[in-house]
């Protein structure tokens, strides 16, 4: 799925607000806070803010709050959620908040949501594994009604069943919802209703490219054109002197942050397969743009020129340091932002080229 012709992509902070060892959950908070007005600073599109519960790999339970937070104390960017677990929450209650953001930020609140996992939230929360399994479908679509401007919604489903109620406030322009997807199933649900996908760090762009073929094919057959919705990707991003130095940087330092995974448990009680943390650190290492500034250069043209997303996410707290992070923000809106939006994404070689090898492990 190629670019369109001439367009030029955004490039957005992704924070996870993740807890490094050694640092309290107010610390990661405030550290986050400040990453996001470095962001915007640095002159990126928008900042992300990602939503976790009871686990220290991201300590934000409410993406929302923290992105009106966010909206009060900045002026410029798109702040958005990427994203809001729906499997968690009541999907009319969720828009109410969704709208009146965009409502008082000018347009400024992007809202993405995603299924979430069978995890221990779906008991605390009260919403069952239902609601993760079989649910999410109708919660997507109520959401998506009461977003679009519609004076007046209902449900007339198996999970929510309730009178048409007045839509207030009501959007005076559709409100923009993305969809979280790492599956073909939750990618064709959001390609039926034409909706954008952010797409995760997990994938490579061959992966990503195959998932939004399919969705192209099941847009176009439900009326929707696919060159027109605008997708969004998730990359690790570290820029430092060499490939060697950022390596080693984010080598170090996530590893505190992955552990944090391990705190999930699934609702049925069962035994979770954790995965290989150190094999997953590496495959990172190799798909995104951890290095010098010919390396993110070349790991984001690819990405472009190979599936065509307009929206580049970037997670940038990866070296687990509050200053080498800060550092990492303002050098990416130095370096790296420049090059893009004047559509130099990969100057070193041709689109649609193979990356360059690997050089993390011996230098430049």
């Amino acid at each position: 799925m190629p670019a369109p012709a001439g367009s030029v992509p955004r490039v957005h902070a992704f924070l996870l607000a993740g807890q490094f060892p050694g640092t309290s959950h107010a610390q990661t908070l405030a550290a986050a806070h400040d990453y996001a007005l470095a962001a915007e600073r640095a002159g990126f599109a928008g900042v992300w803010i990602a939503e976790h519960h009871f686990i220290s790999y991201g300590v934000c339970p409410s993406a929302v709050a923290f992105a009106g937070h966010l909206l009060g104390t900045t002026s410029r960017i798109t702040v958005g959620t990427a994203a809001c677990v729906l499997s968690n929450r009541h999907p009319v209650a969720l828009a109410e908040e969704a709208v009146l953001l965009d409502e008082l930020s000018g347009g400024r609140f992007a809202l993405g949501v995603g299924r979430g996992g069978p995890w221990v939230d779906l008991e605390v929360f009260g919403t069952g594994l239902d609601r993760y399994a079989t649910g999410f479908a109708e919660s997507v679509d109520l959401l998506r009604s009461w977003l679009s401007g519609a004076e007046t919604v209902g449900g007339a489903g198996p999970e929510f069943t309730f009178r048409p109620v007045p839509v207030v406030p009501r959007p005076r322009r559709p409100v923009p919802l993305w969809i979280a997807a790492t599956s073909p199933s939750t990618v064709e649900l959001a390609a039926r209703r034409g909706l954008p996908l952010l797409l995760g760090m997990q994938a490579d762009d061959e992966e990503k490219a195959e998932l939004l073929a399919g969705y192209a094919r099941t847009a176009a057959a439900h009326g929707h054109d696919p060159a027109a919705i605008e997708h969004a990707s998730a990359h690790l991003a570290y820029l430092a002197d060499s490939d060697a130095e950022a390596v080693e940087t984010v080598r170090a330092g996530l590893p505190g942050l992955l552990a944090g995974t391990d705190g999930y448990v699934r609702i049925d009680g069962s035994a979770r397969s954790r995965p290989d943390r150190d094999r997953y650190l590496e495959r990172l290492l190799d798909l995104h743009p951890v290095g010098g500034e010919r390396r993110c250069l070349d790991r984001l043209g690819e990405t472009v020129a190979r599936t065509g997303v307009r929206d580049l996410l970037l997670m940038v707290e990866a070296a687990g340091d509050r200053q080498r992070t800060l550092a990492n923000i303002a050098r990416l809106g130095a370096e790296v932002l420049p090059a893009i939006r004047t559509g130099a994404v990969n100057p070193y070689r041709g689109p649609g080229t193979a990356p360059a090898p690997t050089t993390a492990r011996g230098g430049p």
